[in-house]
Parts: C-alpha cells; sequence; structure tokens
C-alpha cells in the first residue's frame, strides 16, 4: 500500500476514533436527563419525572442496545406507542441505522490503528505512524471549528444539511407543539449536546496531537554523525 495513502487511513481512522470515543461520555440516561431538564422536556412533554427517565431508558436502550424497536419497552413502563407514533418509531429506526453505520466505521478505525502500529517495526514508521496520528487529530480539530463556526451562524441551514445526508427528505421533520419525539429531545438539547461533544472532542484531538509529536519525536531515527579525515 503507498505510503500517502496508509498515512490518510491512519489519520482518518485516527479522527473517527477521537469522535466516537468523544460522543460516548453523552450517551447515557444521565446526561440526556440532566439536558432535558435543562431544556425544559417535562414541561413540554407534561411527563412525571419517573415516566420521563422510563421513556429515556427505553428509548436509548432501542437506539445503541437493539433491546426493542421503539415501541414496546417491557413490563411496567409506559407504553411507547402513547408517547411515540409510527412515523417517530420510523425515524428513530433511521437514526439507530446511522448510529450503526458510524459504529461500525469506528470499530474499523481501531482495526486499523492497531494494524498500523502493528506494522510500524522501525524507529521510522513508527515516527511516520504517530506523525499520521497526530494529523489526523489536527485535522479533526479543524474540521470540527469550521462546522462548528458553520452551525453557530447558520443552525438550520447546518441540520437541514445534516439531516439531508442521511435520512429521505421529510422523514424527520416534526412539529414541537404535537409530536413527542421533538419535545423529549428539542432543538436546545441537540444544540447544547452538540457544542458538549465538540468542545471534548476538541480536546481529546488537541491532547493526541501534542502526545503524537512527542512520541513521533522520541521514536524518529537519530541521526548519524559521520567525519571526515583531510588528507595530505
Amino acid at each position: 500500500m503507498p505510503g500517502r495513502l496508509w498515512a490518510f487511513l491512519i489519520a482518518a481512522a485516527t479522527a473517527l476514533v477521537i469522535l466516537g470515543a468523544s460522543i460516548v461520555p453523552f450517551a447515557n440516561p444521565i446526561f440526556v436527563r440532566f439536558e432535558q431538564d435543562r431544556t425544559g422536556v417535562p414541561a413540554l412533554t407534561r411527563l412525571q419525572p419517573a415516566e420521563l427517565d422510563d421513556v429515556t431508558t427505553s428509548i436509548l436502550g432501542d437506539l445503541f442496545l437493539w433491546q426493542g424497536d421503539f415501541s414496546v419497552p417491557g413490563k411496567d413502563r409506559v407504553t411507547l406507542p402513547v408517547v411515540l407514533d409510527e412515523r417517530e418509531q420510523a425515524h428513530m429506526r433511521d437514526v439507530r441505522g446511522v448510529f450503526l453505520g458510524f459504529e461500525v466505521l469506528v470499530l474499523a478505525a481501531i482495526a486499523t490503528l492497531a494494524v498500523a502500529f502493528r506494522r510500524a517495526k522501525g524507529t521510522g514508521a513508527r515516527a511516520a505512524t504517530w506523525h499520521a496520528v497526530g494529523a489526523g487529530a489536527r485535522g479533526l480539530v479543524v474540521v470540527l471549528v469550521v462546522a462548528g463556526a458553520f452551525a453557530l451562524f447558520a443552525f438550520d441551514a447546518a441540520f437541514e444539511v445534516f439531516h439531508s445526508l442521511f435520512f429521505s427528505a421529510g422523514s424527520y421533520t416534526f412539529d414541537p407543539r404535537t409530536d413527542r419525539l421533538v419535545q423529549l429531545f428539542p432543538e436546545q438539547f441537540w444544540s447544547e449536546t452538540a457544542i458538549a461533544v465538540g468542545v471534548v472532542s476538541i480536546a481529546v484531538a488537541l491532547l493526541t496531537a501534542w502526545h503524537a509529536s512527542r512520541r513521533a519525536a522520541s521514536a524518529a531515527p537519530t541521526p548519524v554523525l559521520t567525519t571526515s579525515r583531510a588528507g595530505s
């Protein structure tokens, strides 16, 4: 495999792993419920705290753990068809498919990095691998800063572009006055969560770039100094 292509794959894999790892802390019921309280979800849904906990936990379980199909939460829980209608359930199934695709990419990225470091036998190869890791981390920072600036000044356009890439037209538009899905996860919820994920991703990427730079420097082959003797 050409060196540049391999370096690009390592850089892309690094960015994917950092992004995936930065999302994990926010994909849990504790954070989601905290953010729901911040964004006024209990008032929007008019659900009791225990009911909201139950619904949120069930949806997250279906989304990330494939525990159900967003319609049958289980015994002694709020019946989700009352909360999410068929169109909302269909959208959540689409979202789950997108997350699954992303998870597969992250796993492939982890495997790529494992192979890359396993193949890096000599000092030059290890240094080149760490250089590629650092490039991927720095590239992710640039992408996130540009995307964040675009979303900050044109959130609606950014929302439309993102969803049009992964979902069919009309399948992701809901009325916050009547549709429970956007009441459970309103626009402010997503904007604040996206900011949190972005900040964590940038911090991790900067730390990774710094660490990779140090490791690349320490792994670089030491130049051999030669001396010449002048003849008489």
